[in-house]
């Protein structure tokens, strides 16, 4: 199996953005997608599972803690000092946050986004999640559950990028996002340490690791696919499996430092 590694841009230097005030949400941009192409339906008797882990390998990095004290009303919602989340190393030996998903290999067709919004919250001055995945022309409820102000700044490159105020408790923002894209950052420009990261997917078939390292991506149809894992500091890797009908199949990933 070929595996290629390509690690995802990272800027050394935040440079506030110029704010554009928001009093509400306004109203989502418009899903563009291709008419022509035959909506996408899968046959539930014959979809199977994609599954995997990701280890790390080598010694786990020690994540910096975050200085908060430049806003006490953030500093005061944390019991203990919070850490950046830019590599979390589970107790097992897995890697935390990595997103996972079929890069090709389905069929060119039109997938209908799920009608249930994502969310991204902003709570103890820190984004959750951390990481996570739509589906073109879904929903993202963006939500401020702070007693502060926020500065919601999605650094797209293929999607249209945008940096828009949003109030403590403040009305929620609905986005959209209408180009693939995997992965993009969204920052704060008022509290430099937060970042998330979204993945925009095309298709509904996508994970992202969690505190046990393993990834799971059920009634996905059979076929022969390219898998491909997305960390934000080690970049990207990929491989090929086929799934058989009514199948299961596994692949897994490793980085390390």
């Amino acid at each position: 199996m070929a595996w290629q590694n390509k690690t995802l841009k990272q800027p050394l230097v935040l440079v506030p953005a110029l704010l554009v005030a928001a009093c509400g949400s306004g109203p989502p941009s418009e899903t563009k997608v291709d008419s022509h192409l035959p909506v996408a339906k899968v046959d539930a008797a014959t979809a199977g599972t994609i599954s995997g882990r990701v280890t790390f390998q080598g010694q786990a990095p020690v994540m910096p803690e975050i200085d908060m004290s430049s806003n006490p009303q953030c500093e005061r919602q944390h019991k203990a000092p919070a850490k950046a989340e830019t590599v979390i190393v589970n107790s097992n030996g897995t890697l935390r946050n990595v997103f996972v998903w079929i890069k090709s290999g389905l069929p060119n067709e039109r997938w209908t986004p799920p009608a249930t919004p994502a969310r991204l919250d902003q709570h103890a001055c820190i984004y959750e999640p951390h990481v996570q995945g739509i589906v073109e022309g879904q929903d993202l409820d963006i939500v401020n559950s702070d007693p502060v102000n926020h500065n919601v700044h999605a650094e797209a490159q293929k999607n249209p990028a945008w940096n828009e105020s949003q109030p403590p408790r403040a009305e929620h923002k609905i986005k959209r996002f209408d180009q693939e894209e995997v992965l993009f950052p969204v920052t704060c420009s008022v509290h430099p340490w937060m970042r998330a990261y979204i993945g925009v997917s095309p298709h509904p078939f996508f994970a992202v690791t969690g505190d046990d390292g393993t990834f799971t991506i059920k009634g996905v149809p059979p076929g022969t696919y390219t898998i491909e894992a997305v960390h934000e500091k080690y970049g990207r890797k990929e491989g090929t499996l086929t799934l058989a009908a009514s199948g299961a199949a596994t692949i897994d990933f490793a980085y390390g430092s």
